[in-house]
């Protein structure tokens, strides 16, 4: 994670990171100035996704009542969904389900870029068949200018 110096590669490294791992990116990607808040999802419907998201970005302050910073959050999440998702966003409608684990990042777009603010959110976990060993691996990322 010490060479990790963009905004994007932090949100990923960080959605796929596993046990004591994550605490540690989260904290090496704090000491570079990035605000950080993750979570977990498991759900056949987007809204519920986008929702858990969204919940933990305004916990952790990453985003204000204004409507750009809302605006410019909503739309990394559905960037996100989309690499997951093959394109269109489609769940529960297909019969698919998702486990999934998200970091979103908040700060310059590469570290030494200290005038620019911008959100990131990566994704990583499994969509299937609701049916218990038929998943695979699956990522997004969505980045969007605050």
């Amino acid at each position: 994670m010490e060479h990790c110096s963009s905004l994007g590669k932090t949100a990923l490294l960080i959605a796929m990171a596993e046990g004591n791992r994550t605490e540690e990116y989260v904290s090496n990607a704090r000491e570079k100035g990035f605000q950080v808040a993750v979570g977990k999802v498991g759900s056949m419907d987007v809204q519920k996704v986008i929702a858990a998201v969204e919940t933990a970005a305004k916990r952790e302050n990453l985003v204000d009542d204004r409507y750009r910073s809302q605006h410019a959050l909503y739309h990394a999440i559905l960037d996100a969904l989309q690499g997951l998702g093959r394109g269109p966003l489609q769940l529960g409608n297909v019969l698919r389900t998702v486990g999934l684990r998200f970091a979103i990042v908040r700060g310059p777009r590469i570290v030494e870029d200290t005038d620019d603010l911008w959100i990131a959110v990566g994704m990583y976990g499994m969509i299937g068949a609701p049916i218990k060993g038929h998943e695979h691996e699956v990522c997004g990322l969505g980045i969007n200018h605050l």
